[in-house]
């Protein structure tokens, strides 16, 4: 086809030579050989000045013109008829001079040339069957999935010039140089998780289809060594039926990587900035390094991230240039960047349907006006407006701001789009544990009440051993970010085998604590408290159970220090936690004491679903005697967020009835192995513990449990379910104690 084009094209151009000069078609005749040269003729050079045609002939060759009448119409086409019929005469005459067997016909002779017979169908003169016994096939049924999927292609996929490298530690490009093996398995997995091939799972309607896939891989393959600098590579496709009938097809793309391009010059269009090195270093690859697109962007990436950290709030990265050098196989890189002024933070702003207003937002900046813009600051903005619950949305940008600093430096006031959450919400949590039973908890809270984050909460517990009913107004970030400020007031009664309670409490908190969404690694509270409890217990004294009322007041206060990386499923890190509380009895006389606990715990990760958990809790009270302190006030041992295996309380001094009666000390321990896979997760464990009547703990007679758990692991945290038993269990412990609730036990 290639050939027969370009005879075409070269006839249709000689075409006008021949017109010019008819001489030159014409055939020379053939002549021995002789050298010499053939004599090339001319015609004789017209004079410019001689007429082409005399007048004469010209005006001789126009028709005249005269006033003779016009012929009719009818004249006219009687002619046109008889210039029809001769034509007619002389086609015909020519097909019959062409034609023999026509001439055969009209010239009478004996051979000529007949027509076919006719074909002549008996059936033909049969009547037509009556319709009542007219067998009419039904039409054929459609195709079915199955018999389309047995009738579809099969083929599969080879890749050649890339596997050979697989075997190896370096390959080489098409200049020599060493490619790691790496890089081919990079550009071969990046393929196969992209491929169209692939994804037909080998299958395909017909070879169409078949090609149409392999024509967007090849473009695929191209784009992928395209992105780890092999810019002349080529891909072939070849689709090749099977040597066998039945196996499926061969689709081969072949590849041919060619030379791999590095970096030559690298070169960034951009303003004097500070530091003077701030783009050049924020740019990791350098020159020799191989173009790697990936590795580029992020380098990119990386200079539009460190700007605005360094006061550039307004930077943009403009389009790279990677101008390609075949000879040498390097290529020069330029980038613009517009870095804008260098700016301090400026005013807050806010717009939108507001949550509050620009005032309060000030409280929760970690910068003040002045400061060196820094994009960290502003993301570290952004996450406590969202962790203040009350907005939908939020939005903070930079903006141009009025005025500059004294050395000139222009300000970059910050802009806070809100949108405003519903400020209600209702909340519930279910758990279950022996001796413990089921404990169901629901809530009501207005969040922003009174303004700014000032809230209203109403609190019902129902359970099989306590019910409770209680109401309290906080406010978030009172004056400072991060602190809070909680009022109480609950009436609670409690029913277990230790005590049975009636308690009101009024408490006061102000603290610094953690959330799901902001988790702090310092935390800390105090407070006071008053409550008015009566409660029943064995008195020893009397051999039997005494009610009694108890007047406590409390200065409760805790330190924290959180270094693990989730507050409800932690996998690496530690928590330490001292808790103590000087109070006050006046129950049987004024009596002054401390409770104190500490609470330890590590996180260890084996693997990346593997981590190893310990958790230690030391707890003591001084000061008074066990009988004269409050029941409620005591240490017990036992349960789900104590020593699991034994029910709610259960560990410790017993009475002579068996129930416990609580200590004034207490030490636990566990140790955890948890696995992780997907959304559920098993956990195995240990536990020991124990209560004693001294205001020290022994540290003896421990008590330990064993069991396994599952964990669902949710957006809120995990849902855990624990079955344990006592090891070594005693008369009157239960054989199995289960535990429901959300979060990790510790």
């Amino acid at each position: 086809m290639i050939r027969l084009t370009a005879f075409l094209y070269l006839g249709c151009a000689a075409a006008p030579l021949l017109a010019q000069n008819p001489a030159a078609g014409a055939v020379a005749p053939v002549q021995g050989p002789s050298t010499v040269p053939a004599k090339v003729l001319s015609p004789a050079p017209a004079d410019p000045q001689t007429p082409i045609i005399g007048d004469a002939e010209f005006d001789a060759a126009i028709p005249s013109l005269d006033d003779a009448p016009l012929e009719s119409i009818d004249a006219w086409q009687a002619e046109q008829e008889a210039r029809e019929e001769g034509g007619t005469a002389q086609q015909q005459a020519a097909q019959t001079a062409a034609d023999p067997a026509i001439a055969a016909e009209q010239d009478g002779d004996a051979v000529e040339i007949l027509p076919d017979p006719p074909v002549i169908d008996p059936t033909l003169d049969h009547p037509l069957p009556p319709i009542d016994g007219f067998d009419a096939e039904p039409p054929p049924e459609p195709i079915q999935a199955a018999e389309r999927e047995a009738r579809a292609l099969r083929y599969v996929v080879r890749i050649d010039g890339l596997d050979a490298t697989k075997t190896t530690d370096v390959a080489k490009d098409a200049d020599g140089v060493a490619v790691e093996a790496a890089v081919w398995r990079d550009v071969r997995g990046r393929f196969d998780s992209l491929s169209v091939l692939n994804d037909g799972d080998g299958s395909a309607e017909n070879r169409a289809e078949i090609s149409q896939r392999a024509r967007a891989d090849r473009q695929l393959l191209l784009d992928v060594l395209n992105g780890q600098g092999f810019f002349d590579a080529d891909v072939r496709v070849a689709v090749q039926p099977s040597v066998v009938e039945g196996e499926p097809l061969n689709v081969i793309l072949t590849v041919v990587p060619g030379r791999r391009y590095f970096l030559g010059q690298i070169a960034f269009a951009a303003p004097a900035v500070q530091p003077a090195d701030l783009i050049s270093s924020s740019f990791v690859p350098k020159s020799g390094d191989p173009i790697v697109a990936d590795i580029i962007l992020a380098a990119e990436a990386n200079i539009s991230v460190k700007l605005p950290e360094n006061g550039y709030p307004f930077a943009k990265v403009g389009e790279r240039d990677i101008l390609l050098d075949g000879d040498a196989g390097i290529g020069d890189y330029s980038l613009p960047v517009e870095t804008g002024a260098r700016s301090y933070f400026g005013q807050l702003r806010t717009e939108g349907t507001t949550a509050f207003d620009a005032d309060h937002v000030s409280i929760l900046r970690r910068f003040k006006t002045g400061d060196l813009y820094d994009s960290r600051k502003v993301d570290d903005l952004r996450a406590a407006l969202i962790a203040t619950g009350l907005l939908s949305t939020v939005s903070v940008e930079p903006v141009p701001g009025e005025g500059s600093a004294p050395d000139g430096t222009p300000y970059a006031d910050l802009l806070v789009r809100q949108e405003a959450a519903p400020p209600r919400t209702i909340a519930g949590s279910a758990g279950y544990g022996t001796g413990q039973g089921l404990r169901a908890d629901a809530s009501w809270t207005h969040r922003n009440l009174f303004p700014p984050e000032g809230s209203l909460t109403a609190a019902g517990v129902v359970g099989t051993k306590e019910q409770a009913v209680s109401i309290s107004v906080a406010r978030a970030n009172a004056g400072r970010r991060d602190r809070n400020i909680d009022i109480s007031l609950s009436a609670l009664h409690s029913n277990y085998d230790a005590f049975e309670a009636y308690t009101g409490r009024l408490a006061g908190t102000m603290s610094f604590v953690s959330t799901p969404i902001w988790q702090k690694k310092f935390t800390w509270s105090i407070g006071a408290e008053i409550l008015a409890t009566s409660e029943d217990q064995f008195d020893f004294a009397r051999g039997l159970r005494d009610r009694q009322f108890f007047y406590v007041a409390a200065l409760p206060g805790q330190v924290g220090f959180d270094r693990s990386d989730n507050l409800l499923d932690p996998t690496k890190g530690y928590r330490v936690n001292v808790r103590v509380s000087p109070e006050t009895s006046l129950g049987s006389g004024k009596q002054i004491y401390a409770r104190a606990i500490l609470d330890a715990s590590y996180y260890y990760p084996v693997k990346d679903n593997i981590v190893v958990a310990a958790r230690a809790r030391v707890g003591t009270i001084s000061g008074i005697a066990r009988d004269n302190l409050a029941p409620s006030r005591r240490f017990y041992g036992g349960g789900g967020g104590s020593v699991r295996g034994f029910g709610y309380q259960q560990l410790g001094p017993k009475d002579p009835n068996n129930d416990p009666v609580g200590g004034r000390s207490m030490n636990e321990f566990a140790l955890e192995g948890r696995t992780r896979f997907g959304n559920y997760g098993v956990v195995g464990f240990v536990d020991a513990g124990q209560a004693y009547e001294s205001s020290i703990p022994k540290f003896n007679d421990w008590r330990m449990g064993v069991g396994v758990g599952g964990r669902f692991y949710t957006n809120f945290g995990p849902i855990r379910l624990d079955i344990a038993t006592p090891v070594n269990r005693r008369p009157g412990e239960s054989r199995v104690s289960v535990y429901v609730s959300i979060g990790q036990a510790f």
